[in-house]
């Protein structure tokens, strides 16, 4: 064998059976040792599969009751006094001929029904700001000589501060109402064309009228019903019924003490109602607690 077949030779094993192509029926050669290292490792590696995210689904069976019925909020127990309810009706029965002075010499019997929407509603709000620490009847008289001048806020912007104290005296702090009463006119005279506001924040942000004047003229003026006027009659009576969770020391706090638990509807309802009871039966000094059909029902009265 000469040179240039023996290299022939050497290079064809060299290359192996796959270097040419495999005939019909051969059968494929083994692997070479880092080809079957490589096939074992494949083989014994576990095949790593991305696993869809499933949802969990759980349901609850709910009674028969329930079944087919749409589920209810559960209910939080509402405080609410003892005997309130039969102390309501003794109260309404108590005040049914309605002949206390809050009944005919309120601030809803004050202002002239026959006026112009606006300038009835402002009477209202002017009634109410001499109301304060006053009595219905002097509120009334006060109320009827502004009147007979033309109670208008252009007219009362025209009257001087010595004129329109006369007129209003003798009312609780009078000096004080004739200033809040010329600043309050002002501003309606300047902000709402004349009118009063339609919002209790509005209404207490005026000078010398705070929330109980408010939520009177929101009824009163409005017909809307924005909370419960608590004055000092119906602040001492649900004090002394415990109509209030604890003892309350301002009308304000009895208010929302009250409306924590009173059913809306009654709001518009309980102010007439206590003044004119307090006014009658509930006295603040020296109550009359014989004629009371609450003697039985009445905490304070257990204590007198």
């Amino acid at each position: 064998m000469n040179a240039l077949s023996a290299r022939m030779l050497t290079r064809n094993r060299s290359l192996g059976p796959r270097a040419g192509p495999r005939g019909c029926g051969e059968e494929p050669a083994p692997p070479g040792r880092g080809e079957a290292a490589a096939e074992a490792r494949k083989s014994h590696s576990p095949v790593k599969r991305r696993r869809k995210a499933q949802r969990l689904c759980v349901a609850y069976e709910g009674s028969d009751s329930e079944k087919g019925e749409k589920a209810e909020p559960l209910k939080v127990p509402v405080w609410e006094p003892q005997d309130w309810q039969q102390q309501l009706v003794n109260i309404r029965a108590m005040r049914s001929e309605k002949d206390a002075p809050v009944d005919h010499l309120g601030v809803e019997h004050c202002y002239d029904s026959s006026a112009p929407p606006k300038v009835r509603r402002y009477q209202v709000l002017l009634s109410l700001m001499l109301s304060s620490q006053t009595k219905d009847q002097v509120t009334a008289g006060a109320m009827q000589r502004l009147r007979a001048q033309g109670l208008t806020v252009d007219s009362i912007l025209q009257t001087d501060d010595a004129t329109l104290g006369k007129l209003i005296y003798p009312v609780g702090f009078w000096r004080s109402k004739v200033k809040y009463i010329k600043q309050t006119s002002t501003i309606l005279q300047q902000r709402y064309g004349g009118d009063i506001p339609a919002s209790v924040a509005e209404l207490v942000a005026l000078p010398g009228v705070g929330p109980k004047m408010a939520h009177l003229a929101m009824a009163v003026a409005w017909g809307t019903v924005s909370g419960i006027a608590v004055d000092t009659h119906v602040h001492r009576i649900a004090n002394r019924l415990r109509w209030t969770k604890k003892a309350t020391k301002s009308p304000e706090e009895t208010r929302a003490a009250l409306e924590e638990w009173l059913p809306r509807e009654l709001w518009h309802e309980i102010n007439g109602l206590l003044v004119g009871f307090g006014q009658q039966t509930c006295l603040p000094v020296r109550p009359r607690c014989q004629a009371c059909l609450n003697q039985a029902l009445c905490p304070a009265a257990q204590g007198l």
